[in-house]
């Protein structure tokens, strides 16, 4: 059997690899910087996405590694629990995924309001976008999502009043300049991504202008990382950190399996299986917390780069990985040439594409309660944290959906003679209660009254008590008492 009829895509899954190599390359030291830990870690993420992850099934065409969208949530826990206890948290959030792989949640996942995962990557977007201006400028950013963009005033005049500020501002700007107009050169120059291609010319600028920015530091593959020892796994006896180990679990697979969907969308080939692909980013994450990196999800941007540049297997998404730990491996020194404000370029551009404007404006045409949902979603991130404004988020999204199913028509039918005729239509739950009973009360009570309950598909047990109570406490004495009948109301036969 020959190479070629083994591997009869091998071509072009080598050529899509090394594409999405380039792609990933500065997202995986961009990431990782922001988020506070050291540079190599967030390769060690990419690598372990390519072989470990992009090996096992579930989706076929779609590329792991770290991810934006984790940035925040990243952040704020390296910064409560210290980067030892990454290890800990990704592990422990890793063996809860492959649980809910094996138990078969994974699919459950696409039931998530797409409002509320518009809304998670806004609010990350948001937040991104404000913490990394001041990585930018070489300035310390605020904590809380509010004080990083209220203090943005603030530090622009800092900024203005500092030449080596100003310098380093430059540098972000002209990186997401590159990026930006790199998609308007011909398509041979774009073989090259526009990101990558934006770090070597600041990198080159740097060095060639010998400017006073500051740079990627470098502790080598194997110092970077950290197995969890036994005081990271003390960690876990804090009630608190379980919080931040489910919120990385579920948002990294409601990441995932959404971006999942939206690959699928984009080629013909074999379809994902949900929960094998839930599995895998479970495996995938495990792995990464035995290794102290940065936690993994399926990333968008990788995935559709992988599908144009012409991937038909998972071959290409594991060579990506080979790629990746060839370079961690060859050229690690080459990392503390980069500077910092063209990461914080990269990823001010990349948070940009987060916050989905386009989005915002059909939902609130034609579904203002989701683009409600969108926009508390993200405030509520910016405000408090990430897994509060997600909870959140899905909380409104649980009592929009309730109130719709409960919706409810209530007609009364009065001809001047005999019984006034009362019609319930839909479904008559305890949200509608009070209306219910608003029309019922209305009603004369010196009047025989009857109830139709035929139409509803639903009547649940506080709605049913209420009828029953209110029907007896009704008619004035005297009066024929309510009737309430879940029969058709007898037509008068046709003269």
């Amino acid at each position: 059997m020959t190479l070629k009829s083994r591997f009869p895509f091998l071509r072009q899954d080598v050529a899509a690899s090394l594409v999405v190599f380039l792609v990933a390359l500065p997202l995986c030291v961009g990431v990782a910087v922001a988020s506070g830990v050291p540079a190599e870690l967030g390769l060690v993420t990419g690598i372990v996405g390519g072989i470990v992850t992009g090996l096992l099934p579930g989706s076929s065409l779609q590329v792991s590694g770290p991810a934006a969208g984790m940035t925040v949530l990243v952040y704020e826990a390296v910064s409560t629990y210290g980067v030892a206890a990454l290890g800990v948290i990704v592990l422990m959030a890793g063996l809860l995924q492959l649980a809910m792989g094996f138990l078969g949640i994974g699919r459950w996942f696409r039931a998530i309001s797409v409002s509320v995962v518009e809304g998670m990557l806004c609010g990350i977007g948001l937040v991104i976008v404000a913490g990394q201006l001041y990585a930018a400028a070489g300035l310390e950013a605020p904590e809380t999502g509010l004080g990083k963009i209220a203090g943005l005033p603030g530090a622009f005049a800092d900024a203005v009043g500092s030449s080596e500020a100003l310098i380093s501002l430059a540098i972000g700007a002209g990186t997401v300049a590159v990026i930006v107009l790199w998609k308007r050169l011909p398509a041979k120059a774009r073989t090259v991504p526009g990101a990558l291609a934006a770090v070597v010319l600041a990198t080159l600028a740097s060095l060639v202008g010998e400017l006073p920015v500051a740079t990627v530091e470098v502790e080598g593959l194997l110092g970077a990382i950290q197995l969890p020892g036994a005081g990271a796994i003390g960690e876990l006896a804090d009630p608190a950190i379980w919080g931040t180990v489910l919120a990385f679990a579920l948002i990294a697979s409601a990441e995932s399996l959404f971006s999942a969907a939206a690959v699928d969308r984009l080629h013909t080939g074999p379809r994902t299986r949900y929960n094998k692909e839930m599995i895998a980013q479970g495996a995938g994450n495990t792995v990464c917390g035995l290794l102290g990196a940065l936690p993994m999800t399926a990333v968008i941007v990788r995935s559709s780069a992988n599908v144009e540049a012409g991937a038909r297997t998972k071959a290409s998404r594991v060579l990506h990985g080979v790629w990746l730990l060839l370079f961690a491996a060859a050229l690690p020194s080459t990392l503390a040439l980069i500077p910092l404000p063209a990461l914080a370029g990269v990823l001010v551009h990349a948070g940009w594409k987060l916050i989905p404007f386009r989005q915002v404006g059909l939902l609130w045409r034609g579904h203002r309660g989701e683009a409600l949902i969108l926009v508390v979603t993200a405030v509520s991130i910016v405000a408090m944290n990430m897994l509060e404004g997600v909870l959140i988020g899905l909380a409104l999204a649980v009592v929009k959906t309730a109130w719709e199913a409960s919706h409810l028509k209530t007609e009364v039918i009065d001809k001047g003679a005999g019984p006034i005729q009362v019609h319930l239509s839909g479904n008559a739950t305890f949200l509608r209660l009070p209306k219910i009973l608003d029309s019922l009360e209305a009603l004369p009570q010196d009047r025989p009254i009857e109830v139709y309950l035929s139409g509803l598909h639903h009547l649940d047990h506080a709605c049913r008590s209420a009828l029953e109570s209110w029907a007896e406490q009704h008619s004035a004495s005297g009066t024929a008492p309510v009737r309430v009948t879940s029969d058709e109301p007898v037509k008068a036969a046709a003269p």
